[in-house]
């Protein structure tokens, strides 16, 4: 307990020192001023709770099926969303599908008592990864159903080694786990937890959604004007490199290019266009006149791309020469094949995509447009492809009913009751 107070403690300390300098560290401290305070002022009397905790945009979106059927389906309930990043935070804290949108306030064991005592929610959802010690005690001690959605567990984890008792203990205090696949099932039986079940991911259900009621897009249909469309997602600057060097090369080539940076800052936005050497336009700029003989769209605009994947022909998703890919099941959804770097073996839906032939990965700029090329001329296994990508985005849906089914029968809970 002493070293993960410490631990923590640290942790907080450094982000209030980087706070001057970091943007996203002060949009992090700021948040959390007076946030218990915030939050008494906020909430209304006599209300019944759920409580649904995300680190950020990415856990957002996967719990969001979650979320939303549970707002649907209770509606006697107020939902209370919290997130611990001003990635997550700053953009969805005027998410409809919400009663409430905080922070979640730093994982102490006062803070804990605190926010749990305002909130008192019926049960509460933490989505994928999210084990702050001090809340998972505090709802422990006070018998409230806390359930983990989407997990995905791995051997190389602190909570299976021989030395990490102290984080698997936390495991115990969890009411019910819903994993994403057998083997996470299996690390979770062999410590001895049977309350889990393989309900897997409900990324599938989120990405299927957005595939499925995806609106159009006049901009990006002109701009598209029956080319082939390569679409560059959640890149970072050595990713881009091998993007620019693809242009360069398919600059005669019936392809156009949208490319959709991680990081949007005005000086990298500048600089990109800069340095590709062939009509570029930015998205915040374009219009019905010049977006139609513009080669490549750069997307400016955070919330965009799981909407730009409907005009894509070939996607590569960023994030695979760095700590690991972004989401791939988003252009999946779309069909078409995916390409990424070489950090990918941690994520089943790379495992998978590459076992069935749509997944593909690189290590350099000369096999990103080796393959490419290969795809763009094989028209038949291009069209095979996009088949092939949709049916394992359907075949995998599904798993917000199961976890929505489960919750009922351990909550007593009936649609629309009272």
């Amino acid at each position: 307990m002493l070293f993960y107070n410490l631990i923590t403690q640290l942790y907080f300390l450094l982000i209030s020192l980087s706070s001057p300098f970091n943007a996203k560290a002060k949009l992090w401290v700021n948040g959390r001023k007076d946030l218990l305070k915030h939050i008494s002022k906020s909430l209304q009397n006599d209300e019944k709770r759920i409580w649904i905790h995300c680190a950020s945009l990415g856990e957002f979106e996967q719990g969001r099926p979650v979320i939303e059927r549970l707002k649907s389906e209770f509606p006697e309930y107020k939902i209370v969303l919290t997130f611990f990043s001003p990635s997550g935070y700053e953009i969805r804290k005027n998410y409809k599908g919400a009663d409430y949108v905080f922070y979640i306030p730093e994982d102490t064991s006062k803070n804990s008592k605190a926010f749990i005592s305002l909130i008192k929610p019926a049960f509460v959802v933490f989505i994928k990864y999210e084990f702050w010690m001090h809340f998972i005690n505090e709802l422990y001690s006070k018998k409230i159903p806390l359930y983990i959605v989407s997990a995905n567990f791995r051997n190389g984890q602190l909570f299976f080694k021989w030395y990490g008792g102290f984080y698997r203990n936390i495991l115990y205090k969890i009411s019910y786990f819903f994993v994403q696949n057998e083997s996470s099932k299996l690390l979770l039986c062999n410590i001895g937890l049977k309350n889990v079940v393989v309900s897997g991911d409900t990324r599938f259900d989120r990405v299927y959604d957005i595939a499925t009621s995806s609106k159009d897009i006049p901009l990006l249909a002109e701009f598209c004007n029956g080319h082939k469309i390569f679409i560059a997602g959640s890149t970072y600057s050595k990713e881009e490199e091998f993007i620019k060097n693809l242009i360069t090369i398919n600059q005669a080539v019936n392809i156009k290019f949208i490319i959709a940076p991680h990081e949007i800052s005005e000086p990298g936005i500048l600089e990109l266009i800069k340095s590709i050497p062939t009509n570029t336009i930015r998205y915040s700029e374009a219009n019905e006149q010049n977006v139609i003989n513009a080669k490549v769209l750069i997307i400016d605009s955070i919330g965009m791309l799981s909407q730009l994947y409907k005009y894509a022909s070939i996607a590569y998703i960023g994030g695979g020469f760095g700590k690991g890919i972004h989401n791939i099941l988003e252009p999946a959804a779309f069909g078409m094949p995916i390409i990424f770097g070489p950090n990918y073996h941690k994520y089943n839906e790379a495992l998978e995509l590459i076992k069935d032939g749509i997944g593909f990965s690189i290590s350099n700029s000369e096999e990103l447009v080796a393959l490419v090329s290969e795809l763009v001329s094989d028209e038949k296994k291009l069209e095979n492809t996009v088949k092939i990508s949709k049916k394992f985005v359907e075949k995998n849906t599904g798993a917000t009913e199961i976890i929505i089914k489960k919750i009922k029968e351990f909550n007593n809970l009936n649609s629309g009751s009272q």
